[in-house]
């Protein structure tokens, strides 16, 4: 089992938390994203601050992966929530096991997180997965590698 993992198949909550966000919450304004690399395309769905946590924002951001692409290491700021919507995702943290996630399951990162290996293993299928930030308003949430 993975230390950050949260949920396994029958997680039907979270779809629908999920759905709702792809509906598209109020967005507030761009977060900010890295440039993402070939294979790999972000599409924030919503951002919002946090009035319980001030100088904090939720962002929700569809990453999708095409068969074979892979993302190099990197980190994020704040924690992570990410939750598989389509396909599988192969997922490595701080050089820990490899998992392959699939439609449903999701996995936490916390603050400080090396994401070593994020990848779609599929040579014919893309993968996509929802993200959700908790992290410093206006903070960059992806960064490469430490």
């Amino acid at each position: 089992m993975h230390p950050f993992q949260t949920t396994r198949p029958g997680g039907h909550r979270l779809g629908r938390l999920a759905s709702c966000a792809i509906l598209g919450l109020a967005v507030a304004g761009p977060p900010a994203l890295a440039a993402a690399p070939p294979g790999v395309a972000e599409t924030p769905v919503m951002q919002q601050p946090l009035p319980n946590v001030p100088g904090a924002s939720m962002t929700a951001v569809v990453v999708r992966l095409a068969p074979n692409a892979r993302a190099p290491a990197h980190h994020h700021a704040g924690f992570v929530f990410a939750y598989v919507l389509a396909g599988t995702v192969r997922s490595q943290l701080n050089g820990g096991a490899t998992i392959d996630y699939h439609a449903g399951e999701s996995w936490v990162e916390p603050p400080g997180t090396e994401h070593t290996l994020t990848a779609n293993p599929s040579g014919a299928e893309p993968a996509s997965l929802l993200a959700v930030f908790v992290a410093p308003t206006g903070a960059e949430l992806t960064m490469p590698g430490k």
